[in-house]
């Protein structure tokens, strides 16, 4: 593979990884590169995020995808061959995989992890160490040319660095550092080491089945495209940071819209008019006054424990542009409805308003099991003032409602209601129907659409506003 076709290639990952890449910016990274060398690898990373990645959350996955199309080192390297036998008589042919070898890598392994520089006695940081653990200890044979693999769980087990974890923290007690501060080093640093193990592996599987077989199974989408569903503790965390920053580009992104259609359709009368000075030709257009149109809008989102993220970020983010609107309300349901208006004010901490939310969940749940009917039945009876035919009504929900009674008499009478209204589902769309989902049941009462990340919901954000 030439080096303009590993360029083409690593630009085509990072566009189905989530990063919008133009033609444009894949040339700048071009002209960029042909001004450096290419001896230092940092050097080139540095030089495509700084003409490729837009935002900081990108990051991750830019480096992840950097580090499989432009690996530090080919197999074991040029100092696989000048590494010396265990025995000390000659030059090691291939790679051992023995007790004697493994005891004497563990050593090598703790003494790299209790320095301070990190470094062993020899010189061997960590990335060797985990590149020759991997070499040695992480071989999977296959049963023809090609079928061979590599394996970064099988490597950890053979290797096992959190049994040194006891001996790194006594090591860090003796420098003097206290105990708890110990152990979060040391968790630390066979972590780091754990992370090397496993991008090392996935470095020799590029090499046998190509970097986009890599990409396409290991490699998480942008935190923007990241599925609510699949979002781990610290994707939610990071997610939280998002909220704000989109909401931010959504209003600015609204009002430079909202400005551009300030103008009204053409009043021809006073157009022809004012041509009239100018021999007939029409230099000056003349525009009606467009009517400011803004809405109420109602949210009624499950918060069960399937779908509590998806409607805690779709609820902060309405929140955050709420100005767009002329007054928002927001209930949220399991098999009772709760109304949360006011958890949401001005200025308050994102992190808090997820808290109290979550803890709003233990109010909406009467039996515990979502009751889609019911919570309909009795949001129509306590809170049907809500609803007028100025009203937008939004419900969240995944439309699984554990085969109980769907009360769609009483949507229909909701939805009738209002001046428009729609439904987010934040599951794909061919989990539809299946199971105890009445989604298709559902989207024929009221417009259904699909959101399963941000991306998709500051799209449909924007539009409703």
């Amino acid at each position: 593979m030439s080096l303009l076709d590993t360029h083409i290639g690593f630009v085509e990952a990072l566009r189905s990884a989530g990063l919008p890449v133009s033609l444009a910016e894949g040339l700048d990274a071009i002209a960029a590169l042909e001004r450096l060398s290419w001896a230092d690898r940092e050097t080139v990373r540095s030089a495509y995020a700084a003409t490729l990645v837009k935002r900081q959350p990108q990051r991750v996955t830019f480096d992840a995808v950097f580090d499989l199309y432009y690996p530090r080192m080919v197999g074991d390297g040029v100092a696989a061959s000048r590494t010396p036998d265990a025995s000390g008589d000659g030059v090691q042919e291939g790679v051992r995989d023995g007790g004697p070898e493994l005891g004497r890598f563990r050593e090598d392994l703790a003494e790299a992890l209790e320095s301070q520089e990190r470094r062993a006695r020899d010189g061997r940081t960590l990335q060797d160490l985990a590149s020759e653990a991997v070499g040695r200890f992480g071989a999977m044979p296959g049963r023809g040319p090609g079928l061979s693999s590599w394996s970064a769980y099988t490597t950890l087990q053979r290797v096992s660095p959190h049994e040194l974890i006891e001996r790194l923290v006594q090591a860090l007690l003796a420098e003097g550092m206290d105990a708890e501060r110990a152990e979060r080093v040391a968790g630390q640093r066979v972590g780091a080491f754990t992370a090397l193990v496993e991008g090392d592996a996935r470095r020799r599987i590029v090499e046998e089945k190509g970097p986009q077989h890599v990409v396409d199974v290991t490699v998480r989408p942008t935190i923007d495209r990241l599925d609510f569903a699949a979002a781990r503790r610290a994707d939610l965390v990071e997610m939280r940071r998002e909220i704000l920053p989109l909401a931010r580009r959504l209003a600015v992104r609204l009002t430079k819209e909202q400005h551009a259609r300030r103008r009204g359709p053409l009043d021809m009368r006073r157009t022809v008019r004012a041509s009239i000075s100018t021999g007939g030709v029409p230099l000056t257009t003349h525009h009606r006054p467009k009517r400011p149109h803004r809405t109420d809008l109602v949210v009624l989102c499950d918060v069960s424990g399937s779908v509590a993220s998806f409607a805690q970020f779709t609820l902060m983010l309405v929140y955050a542009l709420r100005e767009e609107f002329t007054g928002v309300r927001a209930f949220t349901f399991v098999d009772d409805v709760v109304e949360v208006s006011d958890r949401f004010r001005r200025g308050s901490d994102p992190v808090e308003v997820m808290e109290a939310l979550a803890a709003s969940t233990a109010h909406a749940a009467r039996f515990g099991r979502t009751n889609y009917g019911r919570a309909f039945t009795r949001f129509a009876e306590s809170h049907a003032d809500a609803l007028g035919p100025r009203s937008s009504l939004l419900v969240l929900g995944d439309a699984r409602s554990n085969y109980s009674d769907l009360g769609l008499p009483v949507l229909r009478e909701l939805v009738s209601g209002v001046r428009q209204s729609w439904w987010l589902n934040p599951e794909h769309r061919r989990h539809w129907g299946s199971g105890d989902s009445a989604a298709d049941t559902y989207a024929e009462v009221i417009p259904m659409s699909e959101c399963r990340n941000l991306t998709q919901l500051g799209e449909f954000v924007h539009d409703l506003v």
